[in-house]
């Protein structure tokens, strides 16, 4: 597979879908007045000022300018001050022509011109930056800022390094919560274990590598003549093992994106050679780290593959502590959460007790720039797992100026079953669930061999992913940088694992619970932007600290009912990270469709907190894992298989909860409402919401169809493809596609 020319777009892979059955393209221009999309997110920058487009921190730098420059990219040549900056254009033009003739109009000069990235290096008068930003082809205008070593953005904008989560007298030693004890798996391209990221004071983190790229399933001339048990003891599972096993591989990430991925989750500071490198401590770095490779080496693998490595995953995770999974690819799929084979598998892994987190994909805007809907591709639009969007930190840890990346993919999710009459239906459930930091975040870069040959990504895209980082590369240290939801999935998979630490009796969907009624939501942004809210780590430590700690093993048991009391403590739902106050969002998404008020409905436990059930499209499906058994083979220990039943008049809401379905209305895009009504809008509504008097059950009706489901004057079903996905002939899987960078230099 190859890359289009010129390579113009925010994906890796500019590929369309073609189907002659699904046609129907639902794409809204963000330009066009009356739709209700906030101009700070708008892909057409003539629909924004020109002050919103230059980055916060050149505005204070502009303000400033009878004062010697306070900044490496400010400097007076001749008396005139003088700005480097990045300008990131929208233009039609891969050349950015009528651009670059407007800078040097300005009395500027281009430095550099990134074409993966549809961006300018400038250099200007200082008083010329407003007017280049007024043009409608300048999307923002960021300075060329400098790198260096400091604290971990993803740390300090998360709240990890506030006092309730984890404090720091120095990065290597600190008191609290890091995810230690806990296995994060990382389906991913391959996790390079020498890398100083991964180490521990206990040795090297990674504990296993192994991989699941079959040479003989896809490939149309090898069959298979059967099937070998896999019974734990037996020589066929020492076989397999013997198999899959990548322990030793002298390259086990040739392409780059499952390090980047595991080090965002779990890396660790390893006292860098260079005082330049950046600190890349990620979100649990005490966290032990299973990487499960499914893409190859140029990030392509199969829907089979993938499947094999949950499975992998699953048979393995009580054996190594495995409670948390990465999912950072997608597979381009029509069908409803409860027949896609790849939901169906991570389905399966929550059922077994894993929390399972899933990028929300790049596929927000379409070749035009416009935003699209709908685009939330496998296993994503599964109602069991979180699927993270990506969030723009704009350049600072301060939360009040986060924004939702163009790039980041929208819900509601489109797949769904068609019927007789060949009508299709659409799931229609919110997603994603939340968003996190995934916007040009300093990761480790495997290399290829033993010395300092890159991966496939950083060679293939050099300036963008090292050169900017402005830093020297050493053996087993080595730095890049990466954008897109699938960076922002291990920011949330890591969270995870340090909830986890805090308290092990936590079950994926009260993990899930946790994150989005602790979320902060952001502004002008709606429920199928961003979900609840931004990840708030601080929070969600502090709620999970006050919840019961037997949860998980009470519903292996049995001895917990529906209303039984979750709490053991209280906590004030507010927050203040990286110096912003801010009230959490209190909101939960249920049964794929339904807002309620999260912490009312935490206090109780629900049967919507077994990890075996799951709620959405109207139905509600519990499956069970069924455990191998017998001489030698530790109960309860190696799943086996999975059992599917329907159960019927389970208390899924308890009494009290109360339900904001009716605040937010039908969904109009043009009103803002139903599942376009902008979150911070509905959390401030929620305290007014109908509270319940019983407990809700499937028979009562609450469903779908009562929910937050689309207007009959917006349809965004029969026909939705993914406009700027994936082709998946054969069942192909992509890594999510890449996004080089929304502002094209380190943390804008």
């Amino acid at each position: 597979m190859t890359l289009p020319t010129p390579f113009t777009g925010l994906h890796e892979y500019r590929l369309r879908f073609v189907r002659t059955a699904l046609t129907t393209l639902i794409s809204i221009g963000l330009a066009c007045p009356g739709f209700g999309v906030p101009a700070a997110h708008a892909a057409s920058a003539g629909a924004r000022s020109a002050s919103v487009k230059i980055a916060l921190d050149l505005q204070g730098e502009l303000a400033t300018r009878t004062h010697a420059p306070g900044a490496r990219w400010s400097r007076d040549i001749g008396g005139v001050r003088q700005i480097q900056a990045i300008v990131v254009s929208n233009s039609s033009d891969p050349a950015m022509s009528d651009l670059r003739a407007s800078v040097r109009a300005l009395g500027g000069s281009i430095h550099a011109v990134h074409a993966a990235v549809h961006a300018l290096t400038v250099q200007i008068d200082a008083s010329a930056v407003a007017a280049l930003a007024e043009r409608s082809d300048v999307v923002s205008v960021s300075p060329n800022r400098q790198t260096q070593r400091t604290f971990s953005t993803i740390e300090a904008v998360t709240g990890a390094t506030n006092a309730a989560v984890r404090t720091y007298s120095s990065k290597s030693n600190y008191s609290g919560y890091d995810g230690s004890g806990i296995g994060i798996a990382i389906l991913d391209s391959g996790v390079m274990r020498g890398h100083a990221a991964f180490n521990g004071p206990s040795g090297v983190r990674v504990k296993r590598n192994v991989t699941m790229l079959s040479s003989t399933l896809a490939n149309w001339t090898t069959g298979v003549a059967g099937v070998s048990s896999l019974q734990p003891g037996s020589a066929a599972l020492t076989s397999y093992e013997n198999s899959v096993a990548n322990d030793s591989a002298v390259t086990p990430d040739g392409y780059g994106h499952g390090t980047h991925v595991a080090s965002v989750a779990a890396g660790r500071y390893f006292a860098p050679t260079s005082t330049y490198q950046q600190d890349m401590n990620g979100i649990a770095p005490g966290a032990n780290v299973y990487d499960v490779k499914v893409l190859g080496d140029t990030g392509l693998g199969t829907v089979s593959d993938a499947i094999e490595g949950i499975e992998w995953v699953i048979f393995h995770a009580r054996q190594y502590n495995i409670r948390v999974m990465n999912v950072s690819l997608a597979a381009q799929s029509t069908e409803s959460w409860q027949t896609d084979p790849l939901c169906a598998a991570v389905r399966s892994a929550t059922a077994a007790g894993i929390t399972v987190v899933v990028a929300a994909g790049n596929f927000g805007t379409n070749a035009s720039q416009k935003q699209v809907y709908g685009q939330i591709s496998a296993p994503g639009n599964d109602p069991s797992v979180i699927t993270v969007g990506s969030v723009n930190l704009h350049g600072t840890n301060v939360r009040d100026d986060d924004t939702i990346n163009n790039f980041s993919s929208r819900g509601p999710t489109m797949g769904g079953p068609t019927d007789a009459a060949g009508v299709h239906h659409a799931d229609n459930v919110i997603k994603p669930d939340l968003v996190a930091p995934g916007n040009i975040i300093v990761g480790a870069g495997s290399t290829v061999g033993t010395g300092l040959t890159w991966n496939f990504l950083a060679s293939t895209y050099l300036a963008n992913l090292v050169s900017a980082l402005g830093i020297a590369e050493y053996t087993n240290q080595t730095q890049m940088l990466l954008s897109g939801t699938s960076i922002a999935a291990p920011v949330v998979a890591g969270a995870a694992a340090v909830l986890l630490q805090a308290n092990p009796g936590l079950t994926p969907p009260l993990i899930k619970s946790i994150l989005q009624a602790t979320a902060q939501p952001l502004r002008g942004a709606s429920l199928v932007q961003q979900g609840t809210g931004e990840l708030n780590l601080d929070g969600a430590v502090r709620l999970a600290k006050v919840m019961r700690t037997d949860v998980a093993s009470a519903i292996a048991a049995g001895t917990i009912k529906p209303g039984d009391s979750m709490l053991t403590g209280s906590v004030t739902a507010t927050s203040t990270v990286a110096g912003s106050t801010f009230n959490w969002s209190r909101m939960n998404i249920l049964g794929g469709s339904h807002v309620v008020d999260g912490l009312a409905f935490v206090s109780h436990y629900s049967p919507l907190m077994d990890p075996r059930v799951t709620w959405a499209s109207g139905h509600v499906l519990m499956r069970t894992p069924v455990y191998w058994s017998g001489t030698g083979i530790a109960a309860n220990t190696y799943v086996q298989s999975f059992t599917n039943t329907t159960p019927t008049n389970l208390s899924l809401v308890p009494a009290g909860v109360i339900l904001a379905d009716a605040l937010a209305g039908t969904s109009s895009m043009i009103g803002q409402t139903g599942v376009f009504t902008p979150s911070l809008t509905l959390a401030t509504w929620l305290p007014s919401g109908a509270t319940l008097k019983q407990g809700v059950t499937l028979s009562s009706g609450l469903v779908l169809s009562e929910g937050l489901v689309l207007s009959e004057g917006l349809v965004l079903s029969e026909g939705l493809v993914l406009s700027e996905g994936l082709v998946l002939s054969e069942g192909l899987v992509l890594s999510e596609g890449l996004v080089l960078s929304e502002r094209t230099v380190l943390g804008e």
